[in-house]
């Protein structure tokens, strides 16, 4: 008799559980020491069905616990990255004054390609697909002995997130306006992303040669957009400048060494370095090659470093003007030679006291980044929904496997493609690689029936062979707005299908003939439109409705035939319905697809 007590006994004690946001019935069962059956029965007691598997946000768990006496916590996340990134106060004193990082943003067609070539007097616009700057670049220029370094990132909305990043790793944005054109929808964006990252704007009206140039309507225009001009009693730097001529980029490259000195750019050049990628690429000759900004401390070769899940020793460092050096220091666009992978642009470099240690670094970003991005395809779509939608067969997941010249373009298309998921259809980016198409890539399309998308790449002759064989659509881009239209149009080729009812025709009968087998036909008359085979008809008696199916047999004297026009006669069978009189309305209708 003592075994009951003891059960009552511990029963009564309370447990504490600590539970993360989302976890699944099991997880909870495991937690409170309970068997997940005796949950799920409970659950189901309560008019909840539930399976072992389903996943429960923390409320509903807190809920359930309460009932087991469990009093609950919620997990605090840690976020170990974060963590590994964390940076101390730098002291005063260590600090010194380092070059201003700028970046021109703008819209397409603006002149940003082309103010920054006047500005190093070098032309690498005519090679460029589309007009737009597919690689990204940095480069310094010498303003009588003060240096300024450029990052000459893409401009278009497809790099959002390279170009959140890039003006995270800047200090002054220059918003490249066109005289003639004024503010556009990516002009907007340019100053959203700007004042997001809190960088300094200057605006450099371009263009101003031509003659139909209007330099106080786009002062008007900025003033919506909170840059009011300083003449205009604002504190927005205006520079009227023309690419074209070399007019005003002087005072351009003066007005950036002022607000430089305004807001007294400083870094600490002796600790160890730490910086952004800007662009990673896989060079046949050199392996995995990345531009990076140095931001703080000094880069040297020979260094330890990591780099989000990459990591290595800097083999060789190459400066903006091809030549090679040794260090590296704040502020300061280098190539580096040396790492072990193509790192993602955007992810933090940071030098490490040994190799050992980086490596540690990057194996944390890799596990830690599985882990995101499961969540990430968890939680696309809201997390109650995706059961019932997987259940019941109406969620459907576009794959997709991008290959690109370059690690920023591969991180563009995918940020634009991402975003392209609506409730019906899930876009997954199920991987993303820097190089030709191989024949990996393409069996791993075959085997998650997922679709290639090549971007300035080229698939090798095997992958060719193979894609052809195992039907994978493989598509060849050169300028990423055709990607991300083209897998727009098949998102909404993949939605299910709206229809709506069309009316076609209406008829009358006009007397009814019996025979046996069939039962009873109507004689009709078709008196508007047209009568279908394949249509769905009303059969109507005065106002009330008395049958609504398809045609068993539409004739026109003895031959079946698939349609009658208005004015003839016909003979009808109804699926199923002989209760047909004379003088009752029929009305057809079938069913139609509406476009979105």
């Amino acid at each position: 008799m003592t075994k009951p007590e003891k059960k009552e006994k511990e029963e009564e004690t309370i447990k504490q559980l600590v539970l993360p946001d989302t976890l699944t019935i099991k997880e909870l069962a495991d937690k409170m020491k309970v068997a997940p059956a005796a949950l799920v029965k409970k659950l189901f007691l309560q008019g909840k069905v539930v399976t072992i598997n389903e996943e429960i946000d923390y409320d509903a768990a807190e809920e359930i616990a309460l009932e087991f006496n469990c009093i609950c916590e919620h997990e605090e996340k840690v976020d170990v990255i974060a963590e590994l990134l964390k940076e101390d106060e730098e002291p005063e004193d260590k600090l010194v004054p380092r070059p201003p990082v700028v970046c021109v943003m703008g819209h397409v067609d603006h002149g940003k390609t082309s103010l920054l070539d006047a500005i190093r007097e070098t032309h690498v616009t005519a090679k460029e697909s589309g007009g737009i700057t597919q690689k990204i670049g940095a480069y310094q220029v010498n303003v009588n002995g003060n240096l300024i370094t450029f990052l000459d990132t893409p401009g278009h909305e497809a790099f959002t997130a390279m170009r959140m990043r890039g003006a995270q790793a800047t200090d002054i944005a220059i918003l490249v306006v066109a005289a003639d054109d004024g503010v556009m929808p990516q002009t907007i964006e340019a100053i959203n992303h700007a004042k997001a990252a809190g960088v300094e704007i200057i605006v450099a009206v371009n263009k101003i040669d031509k003659p139909n140039a209007n330099i106080e309507k786009v002062k008007q225009e900025l003033t919506e957009y909170g840059l009011i001009a300083e003449d205009w009693g604002g504190s927005t730097t205006f520079v009227p400048v023309s690419a074209h001529t070399k007019q005003g980029i002087d005072e351009l490259l003066d007005m950036i060494l002022l607000t430089a000195e305004v807001n007294e750019l400083k870094a600490n050049p002796d600790r160890k370095a730490r910086g952004i990628v800007i662009e990673a690429e896989l060079d046949k000759g050199r392996g995995p090659v990345a531009s990076i900004l140095v931001q703080k401390g000094t880069l040297h070769v020979g260094d330890a470093v990591s780099a989000g899940s990459c990591y290595g020793k800097i083999r060789a460092m190459i400066d903006d003007k091809g030549n090679r050096v040794k260090v590296a220091g704040p502020s300061t666009p280098v190539e580096i030679l040396g790492l072990n992978d193509v790192p993602n642009a955007g992810e933090i470099i940071m030098a490490a006291d040994s190799e050992k240690e980086a490596r540690s670094i990057a194996e944390t970003f890799i596990s830690e980044g599985r882990k995101k991005l499961l969540d990430d395809t968890k939680h696309k779509v809201s997390l109650d929904a995706l059961f019932e939608q997987i259940q019941a067969g109406n969620m459907k997941e576009l794959n997709i496997i991008i290959k690109a010249d370059v690690q920023g373009s591969v991180e563009a298309v995918k940020s634009s493609l991402v975003r392209l998921s609506n409730e019906e259809v899930v876009v997954k980016v199920i991987h993303g690689g820097v190089g030709n198409v191989n024949e990996s890539d393409v069996v791993l399309a075959s085997a998650s029936n997922a679709i290639i998308i090549a971007f300035n790449v080229k698939p090798d002759n095997q992958a060719r062979i193979v894609a052809e064989r195992e039907k994978v659509d493989l598509r060849l881009y050169s300028v990423i707005y055709n990607a991300i239209e083209d897998v727009e149009a098949a998102l909404k080729g993949m939605l299910e299908p709206i229809y709506e009812e069309k009316i076609i025709g209406h008829a009358r009968i006009m007397q009814i003939f019996k025979a046996s087998g069939v039962g009873n036909i109507a004689g009709c008359i078709v008196e508007e439109g047209r009568i279908t085979r394949d249509s769905v008809v009303r059969i109507t008696r005065g106002s009330e409705k008395v049958y609504e199916g398809p045609i068993a047999s539409l004739k026109h004297f003895k031959d079946e035939v698939k349609e009658i026009k208005a004015g003839t006669e016909c003979g009808m069978v109804f699926e199923k319905f002989n209760d047909i009189q004379p003088e009752d309305m029929i009305e057809a209708h079938i069913m139609v697809e509406v476009p979105r």
